[in-house]
């Protein structure tokens, strides 16, 4: 298995990025969380898995490795597979997981695009045991600003799952509002998608 990479980055999208080891360019599927963290031309380094299928390989990349396991241990669950699994991780941090699983909150797992509430509860009753307490309160810890705003990105990785322009820029809008600012940080756009999501929850219009 492939247990993380890194390499220079040739291309990001908003779902996918090219990282160049060695002359190899690897395909790595990713949340718009852990694409916003890459620059075209720089090196990084994310944690993988490759996920076998009979007609593919697919190559998942991570944050950290307490992402990649919560991405591998949701997929145990009936009915779940990588996109869906994917998709957790686009509106929850894995602690923010563990406490939804911790407290039976299926609220919190039904604003992810793709789950429903039987999903949603079949996932809080088979991930029950496996995931471990909560290590703080689920919420992303807040990050130093480091440039300009970056609200536009954060519009065009919710288009890129699927959501009209102007729901995506009015939601944004919202949560900026919410948090007293008007300006996304580089570093902060992880932690405002997922606000997003979570206020928008699975909603396309």
């Amino acid at each position: 298995m492939i247990a993380s990479l890194t390499g220079i980055v040739e291309h990001v999208s908003l779902d996918r990025a090219v990282i160049n080891v060695g002359g190899v360019g690897y395909l790595v599927h990713a949340t718009p969380g852990t694409l916003a963290r890459l620059r075209h031309g720089e090196a990084a380094m994310v944690f993988t898995t490759m996920v076998v299928r009979e007609e593919s390989m697919t190559l998942y990349g991570f944050a950290d490795d307490d992402e990649r396991d919560l991405f591998e241990t949701a997929q145990s669950v009936s009915g779940v597979g990588p996109r869906i699994a994917l998709a957790v991780l686009a509106v929850h941090t894995p602690d923010a997981v563990r406490l939804a699983v911790h407290t039976q909150d299926v609220k919190a797992l039904t604003r992810v695009p793709g789950i429903g509430p039987k999903v949603a509860q079949r996932i809080l009753l088979e991930l029950g045991g496996k995931l471990g307490a909560p290590h703080g309160d689920g919420q992303a810890a807040a990050a130093p600003a480091t440039r300009g705003d970056q609200r536009e990105k954060v519009v065009e990785a919710l288009v890129g799952l699927g959501y009209p322009v102007k729901v995506a820029d009015d939601a944004v809008g919202r949560v900026l509002t919410d948090a007293g600012t008007e300006t996304v940080a580089e570093a902060d756009v992880a932690a405002t998608l997922r606000a997003t999501l979570r206020m928008l929850g699975g909603r396309r219009g």
